[in-house]
């Protein structure tokens, strides 16, 4: 009776030693599933792993450093994102991302802000939780404090579905830097 005691007392504390290990990368790990490695991005030869929610995998720079110290990826994702559109030209992509944790939630963020038609300065100001852009009209109350993706989605277009519209944003935000990454 003991020992059976003693093997779930092991079990229960191994499972608590892991845990916090799978919740920092719930789509299977850095790299695997949707999504799994948002905002990879090259920078002198190693991966710079970061999320959409905040976890990171190694020290993840900040996107201004990141793009800064890697020109090549920086003018590539710059060219792509106003190519679709989705960057105004002559916008800084360094600009743009200033505030953000990582590369994958700005681009992750841009793409929202276009699916879903919100203006990308009132997304930013949310998630970053810094005050609008001069000029932007913004609901009361964006940027107060930091949010989410998906409670940004749902600050600035209540009625999307901020899973899927999250999700969608994310796979387009890995497809676009992937490609970046294999054409740098």
């Amino acid at each position: 009776m003991m020992e059976k005691r003693q093997i779930l007392m092991a079990a229960a504390a191994f499972c608590f030693a892991v845990a916090p290990a799978f919740a920092q990368h719930p789509h299977g790990g850095p790299g695997g599933g949707a999504g799994g490695s948002h905002g990879a991005a090259m920078s002198n030869g190693a991966a710079d792993h970061g999320s959409v929610n905040g976890s990171t995998k190694g020290a993840a720079s900040s996107p201004t450093t990141l793009l800064s110290k890697n020109t090549k990826l920086d003018s590539k994702l710059t060219s792509k994102l106003q190519s679709k559109g989705l960057l105004p030209a002559g916008t800084d992509l360094k600009d743009a991302c200033a505030g953000f944790k990582n590369l994958g939630q700005c681009m992750s963020a841009i793409h929202v802000s276009h699916n879903l038609d919100v203006p990308f300065a009132c997304m930013k100001a949310n998630m970053t939780g810094s005050a609008p852009a001069a000029g932007t009209t913004c609901p009361t109350g964006t940027g107060s404090s930091k949010l989410s993706l998906g409670k940004s989605i749902q600050a600035l277009a209540p009625k999307a579905d901020s899973k899927t519209a999250s999700k969608a944003g994310t796979s387009q935000a890995d497809a676009d830097l992937k490609e970046a990454e294999t054409a740098s």
